[in-house]
């Protein structure tokens, strides 16, 4: 049965339109067969993979490998049966219908930091650009029933929080999160929605141009396979990928139990930085993060109140990020020659064009980046930009209102 399954399989995906895979068709058919099995979790699933290696070495194991391996009789007998490979062919034909890929645990377009929380999907259903997957992402998110303060906040640091070079990850839900894609989007920036269905389903509905915008322009994931409806259920097991993928959860607006209080949890638990944006401590929909901020997360007023709380190689990854955009956006002058020849700047600001600036500016009197400019004499104008862009990642400067900078140590 298993061999005419995987031949009736390849013949009908070779006419389809294939994503591009680094796993042949057969294994991924193992891979989609092995995470149907009804009953198996990501973590047994994990287990039987550190056990066996490959999907296909588990389904050649004979029962009794199996329940050794710790696995129920029922659960062993279903895979041993092979049962679930004919609707893994179906799953197959959905996704090159959609021009869906499959990222499975191995796979070196898998994001990194999610491949070590407690229980990591063995498959990620993925529309959009996959390289997204592998960027430096923060998740912000926050209640289904915003105020219009909260909306305004999650959707201005998001694009903020583009600008900076970081993927905005959040989950399509109405309110915050949908909010926080807008940011990302409305930026030119990248962002990626984690669903708690199949990524060919639209929740809620009303998102389905929003959801249209991030297959264009970002990324679409899903650990639930193709046509899965949004059960209620299947949000709390998804908000683990949201902080799994991510540096740190950003938490906007939420009652005490919320979804997002939820993620702010397993983010402490997976080793991530949380973060909550202060509200009115009159609004119920402020109690979450406002007690996340009594029990010890970042405040944020900005998006350097992030990125500064980032790691020294997640801020260098930043730095090389804004640096590559300022160029394709013609801030630098210079040409490719000259810039290869300028000394590339690091985490400490010990370049003598960082000195300079830091020298110009005052702790508690903001000097404008024209004055700047006029002041630090034999640079480009292209060189003081990308300095003080540093210097904002190391937290040495910060830009007020109206491009005015002050030194903040």
């Amino acid at each position: 049965m298993l061999d005419s399954v995987q031949s009736k399989a390849n013949g009908r995906v070779a006419a389809a339109n294939p994503t591009e895979l680094t796993i042949s068709r057969e294994e991924e058919l193992h891979w989609l067969a092995l995470r149907l099995i009804p009953g198996l979790g990501a973590r047994k699933a994990g287990q039987l993979l550190t056990r066996f290696h490959t999907p296909g070495a588990v389904f050649r194991a004979s029962r009794s490998e199996l329940e050794a391996a710790g696995i129920s009789g029922s659960i062993a007998q279903t895979i041993t049966s092979g049962c679930t490979f004919e609707e893994a062919v179906a799953q197959q034909e959905a996704m090159h219908a959609t021009g869906t890929a499959v990222i499975v645990l191995s796979d070196p377009r898998y994001p990194a930091r999610l491949r070590e929380i407690f229980d990591p999907p063995i498959v990620l259903f993925a529309r959009g650009e996959t390289s997204l997957l592998n960027s430096l992402m923060l998740a912000v998110v926050g209640t289904r029933r915003p105020t219009p303060y909260g909306m305004s906040v999650a959707e201005r640091l998001a694009a903020d929080l583009t600008r900076a070079g970081l993927t905005i990850v959040s989950g399509m839900a109405r309110g915050i999160d949908t909010s926080a894609h807008k940011g990302a989007l409305s930026a030119n920036g990248c962002t990626v929605a984690v669903l708690g269905c199949g990524v060919d389903v639209v929740y809620p509905s009303e998102n389905r141009k929003m959801a249209d915008e991030l297959v264009e322009k970002g990324l679409l994931v899903s650990e639930f396979p193709m046509g899965t409806p949004a059960f209620p259920q299947n949000f709390p097991i998804r908000n683990r990928i949201i902080s799994g993928m991510s540096a740190g959860v950003v938490v906007v607006e939420g009652a005490q139990y919320s979804g997002s209080s939820i993620t702010a949890r397993l983010a402490l638990d997976q080793g991530r930085e949380v973060f909550a944006v202060p509200g009115n401590i009159t609004s119920k929909m402020s109690w979450g993060p406002n007690l996340l901020i009594k029990q010890g997360a970042k405040l944020v007023q900005d998006w350097n109140d992030v990125v500064n709380e980032l790691s020294a190689e997640d801020r260098r990854l930043l730095i090389g990020e804004s640096r590559r955009r300022l160029q394709q956006q013609g801030v630098f002058e210079e040409d490719a020659t000259e810039a290869a020849r300028q000394p590339s700047l690091g985490l400490e600001p010990s370049s003598e064009i960082c000195r300079l600036i830091l020298g110009k500016l005052a702790v508690d009197n903001g000097t404008h980046l024209d004055a700047i400019l006029e002041q630090v004499e034999g640079c480009s104008s292209s060189e003081v930009i990308a300095a003080l862009f540093e210097l904002e990642m190391l937290g040495a400067v910060k830009q007020l209102p109206g491009r005015n900078f002050v030194k903040v140590w």
